[in-house]
């Protein structure tokens, strides 16, 4: 990918906040080689395990290993998880001083069972999803208040685990607004009412039709949804991402067709972390909406083709 603009080397060094749930994904990796006699299930002989970040965290990965600053605001419980999610963070540079402890919840984990050959075979969530309130949502907007004073953006990631409520989303579009640097939204379908304001949100298709009761097939309907998405969000800008079929992105002054980069495909957990890592990273630059949406074509393009949540980094970017 040739950078006329000279956008790459810009993107190393800006912060950005990062405002969302934060998971753990724990892959447990076997071997299949029978079906149980107990039940047509297969039987997976353990061979190792790992831990990733996950949700908002894994966004702030991708920032991180784009060369971006990353100060993270979510909620988690007191629990091993926990401990192992700001373990990694700090060993990535990432500041989790945001973190809120919530005792009464616990922290969400997603465990996969997975072959050798990268085929899911169950997952099983632990995760309480109940929207913050009292004491732990006023420690949120405490941290928004603080660390949003040198952000050059902002990112608000959702995954409808509960650190996401109105008024966190409301107070992180009203920190931005006040400094006047890009908010960037991963949607959630019931949670559309609270971003209001925002500079981009990042739906896709399926949510995008969700929002607008529009059938998505073509890129015709594609901008079509995505212009209702616009007015029934009100925010500035949309980005339609849709798989294979590319991203369409719909502001006010056009529309801007991006046509899918992947090499292969291996995985697509994780892509969405990547695309609005990437756009807010750009936004955070100074780069034009266009060309931030190239770039987070671009490294969706070369992270389906890994396993699991993954990254990207500059080198492969301009490679």
């Amino acid at each position: 990918m040739t950078d006329p603009k000279g956008l790459l080397p810009r993107l190393a060094g800006r912060l950005v906040l990062i405002i969302g749930d934060v998971m753990l994904d724990h892959f447990v990796i076997g071997r299949v080689d029978r079906i149980s006699p107990e039940a047509p299930v297969p039987v997976v002989q353990f061979d190792h395990e790992e831990y990733r970040l996950g949700g908002a965290a894994n966004v702030a990965h991708n920032v991180a290993a784009l060369g971006g600053r990353v100060e993270m605001i979510g909620i988690a419980g007191e629990d091993a998880d926990a401990d192992r999610i700001r373990e990694e963070l700090g060993r990535l540079g990432i500041g989790s001083n945001g973190i809120v402890t919530d005792p009464r919840r616990r922290t969400t984990r997603k465990l996969r069972v997975v072959t050798t050959r990268n085929q899911q075979v169950a997952r099983i969530d632990y995760e309480d999803d109940r929207e913050i309130d009292g004491a732990v949502e006023a420690a949120v907007f405490a941290h928004i208040a603080q660390l949003s004073r040198s952000a050059d953006a902002i990112l608000v990631s959702d995954y409808l685990k509960g650190a996401v409520s109105r008024a966190v989303a409301a107070a992180a579009i009203a920190a931005a607004s006040s400094r006047r640097i890009p908010v960037l939204i991963d949607p959630k379908v019931p949670h559309i009412d609270y971003y209001r304001g925002a500079t981009l949100i990042t739906p896709n298709h399926h949510e995008a039709e969700a929002v607008t009761h529009m059938r998505i097939r073509t890129s015709d309907e594609a901008f079509a949804a995505a212009r209702r998405f616009r007015e029934r969000a009100g925010c500035d800008a949309v980005l339609v991402t849709r798989g294979e079929h590319g991203m369409a992105l719909h502001t006010a002054d056009g529309d801007a067709e991006l046509e899918a980069e992947a090499r292969e495909v291996s995985d697509v957990t994780g892509a969405g972390d990547t695309v609005i890592a990437t756009m807010t990273l750009a936004l955070a630059a100074g780069a034009p909406l266009v060309d931030a949406a190239r770039l987070a074509n671009r490294a969706a393009g070369i992270v389906v083709g890994k396993f699991g949540p993954a990254t990207v980094t500059v080198g492969e970017l301009g490679s």
